[in-house]
């Protein structure tokens, strides 16, 4: 593996590392803000949600690590199949269809952490 190889490789996987940071840090404060209104003795009794905010604070948690672990997933798996495609491609350019639809499906783990995430959030 070359040097251009592995610098786009280290990059996809870095990309994913800070979008799962990030939403991990979205979901965080979501849950943080969420769990302050819940415990807010102003409130009516309409605007209360009859959730536990001890379990709501979990279910946010829970949304945030599935988004996060999926996205550093999908970084590194874009970063191995990514570099392994550019490199078929420099070599054999009719394979660029093949290689992309590879590297897709390698974007789907962050597509499922997603998925799990929004459905966690459902239950709450």
């Amino acid at each position: 593996m070359n040097n251009a190889q592995t610098s786009f490789r280290k990059t996809l996987i870095r990309s994913g590392m800070i979008m799962a940071v990030i939403v991990f840090v979205v979901f965080g404060l979501t849950a943080i803000s969420s769990y302050a209104q819940m415990q807010d003795p102003g409130s009516s009794q309409a605007d209360k949600t009859l959730l536990d905010p001890a379990v709501a604070k979990y279910g946010f948690l829970a949304a945030a690590i599935a988004v996060s672990i999926g996205s550093v997933g999908g970084g590194i798996a874009v970063g191995y199949v990514g570099a392994a495609a550019m490199g078929a491609i420099g070599e054999k350019p009719e394979l660029s269809g093949r290689a992309l639809i590879f590297v897709g499906l390698a974007e789907g783990i962050a597509i499922y952490g997603l998925i799990i995430a929004i459905m966690i959030l459902n239950r709450l």
